[in-house]
Parts: structure tokens; C-alpha cells; sequence
């Protein structure tokens, strides 16, 4: 565990399994990380996440973020696997799926059991990534359920990128700067 990770964090050993968090990681005082979860470097996981490794383990790659009010878990026995370079967006539901790298999933999108996300996806805000889908490589997806629309454009590949690095610079400025001001 970095020593530039503050006591401020909300953290819970659950049975036997406690948290581990990477070099330069940011989790918010409101979020909560429990039990069997292994976080990166240079993660940031917002205000009101919630992780849960309670009968499932959790496996978050480097420079990912999970923002403000993310839901991250997985049913018994299974593994939720998130890659590099990855964003999910404020109010995503992330439920024990694997998402490769390089991946934005939107704003209020929810990705259901045992999906596979590719490398370099956008699924857009709002979209249902329903249970045992798989999102090839360089997909745009959107809707309800998640339809494929068409391969990502050299825009959205500097969104994504755009995304991953805004983040990974974000949190070691909160390690270092965020004051609480008052009770």
C-alpha cells in the first residue's frame, strides 16, 4: 500500500479478505471498498462507489476509475475483472463482468453478469450490457439492450484516452490536496 494513501478512505477487511490498494490510488471517504478487491495504481474511485467483495473477488487494473455512485460486485464464486485504462462513468451498476482495457462505459450504463468487453469500447450512457454479451474490439455500443453501431472512431479512441488520463492524473492531486474543511 502506498504511503500516500490517507486513513480518510473507507475501507473494510470482510472475513479474511481486505482491500488492497495500488501506488497513488484515490478512494473517496463516502466510497466504500470491501473485502476481496485488489485496486491498481493510479486509480480513482469516486464519492458514493460502492465495491463489494463479499462472496466474489474484484480485480481493478491500473489508471481505472470508477466515479461518483458506481455499484461494483458479482454473484457467488465469481470473478469482476476490470483492466487498464479504464472509466466507468457516474452511476454505472458494474455486476462481475470482464471488461478488457482501454473501455469507457457511460453514465448510468449497467453491465450485467459474465459480459465480455473488448479492448477499446465505448458503450454509451445509458446502455444495458445484458448478462453473457460479448462486445468485440473497437465496438460502439448504445441502447437497451447494448447494440453494436459501429467501430470507434479516432475521436472516441482520444475520449477514451482523453478519459483514462484525466483520471489517473486526478487522484494523487486528491491524495495530496483534498482538505476537509468541517463536520
Amino acid at each position: 500500500m502506498s504511503n500516500n494513501i490517507r486513513t480518510i478512505m473507507t475501507l473494510y477487511q470482510f472475513e479474511d479478505s481486505t482491500p488492497i490498494l495500488g501506488e497513488d490510488s484515490y478512494v473517496a471517504s463516502t466510497a466504500e471498498v470491501i473485502g476481496d478487491v485488489k485496486i491498481g495504481n493510479n486509480c480513482y474511485i469516486g464519492p458514493g462507489a460502492k465495491i463489494r467483495g463479499d462472496y466474489c473477488r474484484i480485480r481493478i487494473g491500473n489508471r481505472t476509475s470508477l466515479q461518483e455512485n458506481c455499484v461494483m460486485h458479482a454473484g457467488p464464486d465469481q470473478v469482476a475483472l476490470i483492466g487498464d485504462n479504464v472509466t466507468i462513468g457516474h452511476g454505472a451498476i458494474v455486476h462481475g463482468p470482464t471488461i478488457h482495457n482501454n473501455v469507457i462505459i457511460g453514465m448510468g450504463a449497467i453491465v450485467n453478469d459474465h459480459a465480455v468487453i473488448h479492448d477499446w469500447c465505448l458503450i454509451a450512457a445509458g446502455s444495458l450490457v445484458t448478462g453473457k454479451q460479448i462486445i468485440q474490439e473497437e465496438s460502439l455500443v448504445v441502447g437497451v439492450p447494448a447494440k453494436f453501431v459501429r467501430k470507434i472512431s479516432n475521436t472516441n479512441r482520444t475520449l477514451i484516452e482523453y478519459s483514462a488520463n484525466l483520471y489517473a492524473e486526478l487522484a494523487p492531486r486528491y491524495l495530496a490536496g483534498l482538505k476537509k474543511l468541517a463536520e
